[in-house]
């Protein structure tokens, strides 16, 4: 059975070596810093029968420094929260809000109508609602004809000038063609 030595809350905290101890402050001094350069808003979405909405939570920022653009489906938003330390009698031992620039991309299907996006900033929420074009979602039924079972010819646009009677030819085979489809002749 081996014998373990049980330490005290402080011992744990304590760095085994100087060189742990030099790491680990600078790893700290590190890690402050890039935390306070960076600025990752948290965001809420979802869909609903008529579009998409999303929220995200930008605290402490004016609608001036928020940037919205919509381009091939992806919609940006974009901006900066500056960490505004103006008073000088103060020194922070601990800075967990998170200031920076940031860029969030969100791709959207071909279904939305980007003319109508909308966006309000209240209360340290962007709301964003991204509508779909009824047009594109709509469900259309497709009548079913009964007919020849021969593939329908399409004509080729890129024909030479001096076919002109094959053209022509063609053409009436097609007016056959569809005429016994329809079931006329």
């Amino acid at each position: 059975m081996a014998i373990q030595r049980l330490g005290s809350g402080f011992d744990d905290m304590m760095p085994q070596t100087f060189s742990s101890m030099l790491d680990r402050f600078f790893n700290d001094s590190v890690n402050t810093r890039e935390r306070l350069n960076r600025f990752s808003p948290q965001v809420d979405t979802c869909e609903t029968e008529t579009g998409y909405e999303l929220e995200m939570a930008l605290p402490g920022l004016k609608k001036e420094d928020i940037h919205l653009d919509f381009q091939q489906g992806l919609l940006t938003v974009s901006g900066e929260r500056h960490f505004k330390n103006e008073q000088k009698d103060k020194r922070y031992h601990l800075v967990e809000s998170q200031y920076g620039s940031f860029s969030r991309s969100f791709q959207f299907p071909d279904t939305v109508k980007p003319d109508s996006i909308e966006a309000v900033y209240e209360n340290g929420v962007l709301h964003v609602r991204i509508p779909k074009d009824e047009q594109k979602t709509a469900k259309r039924r497709i009548e079913v004809r009964e007919g020849a079972a021969q593939p329908i010819q399409l004509e080729k646009d890129n024909a030479p000038a001096s076919d002109n009677q094959a053209s022509a030819s063609s053409s009436k085979k097609k007016q056959v063609s569809l005429a016994q489809e329809n079931g006329t002749h």
